[in-house]
């Protein structure tokens, strides 16, 4: 007998996927495993501990303000009477320790000379303090 052309065999039509299932379960799981997971911190907002108390405010951050008048006169932290060119770095370094993480603001006046902002900027700088930022009046 001849085999028509149209018939095939049963047995070569079964595909096994059981193997391919296997591998997919093993994946699965690997990367479950190795997956990670975000542990996220929660407050507890219920808790009636210290609620009463005004929370603190943050006195180390205070910077060194100094201003610049329309004489060219140095003004150190709103104090006032008025600081000499001389003194400026040893004011900045007094109060550097007192705040190692402070920063300076300049405030000049419009009438005050570029000379005197660079010198309490070069005197800022050998003090130690990098963060130097300069206000408008």
């Amino acid at each position: 007998m001849r085999k028509l052309a149209g018939t095939r065999k049963n047995d070569e039509s079964n595909v096994d996927l059981t193997p391919m299932l296997d591998v997919v379960f093993i994946l699965l799981i690997f990367f479950v495993v190795t997956a990670t997971f975000l542990s996220e911190t929660a407050i507890d907002a219920a808790s009636n501990e210290n609620n009463d108390t005004p929370p603190e405010q943050d006195n180390d951050k205070k910077n060194i303000l100094i201003e610049l008048g329309a004489n060219n006169d140095i003004l150190l932290n709103g104090e006032p009477r008025p600081i000499l060119a001389s003194q400026i770095r040893s004011n900045i370094d007094r109060l550097k320790a007192e705040n190692p993480a402070a920063s300076v603001i300049i405030k000049p006046h419009l009438r005050s000379d570029v000379n005197t902002l660079v010198v309490v900027m070069d005197s800022a700088r050998q003090a130690g303090i990098a963060n130097i930022s300069i206000v408008e009046p």
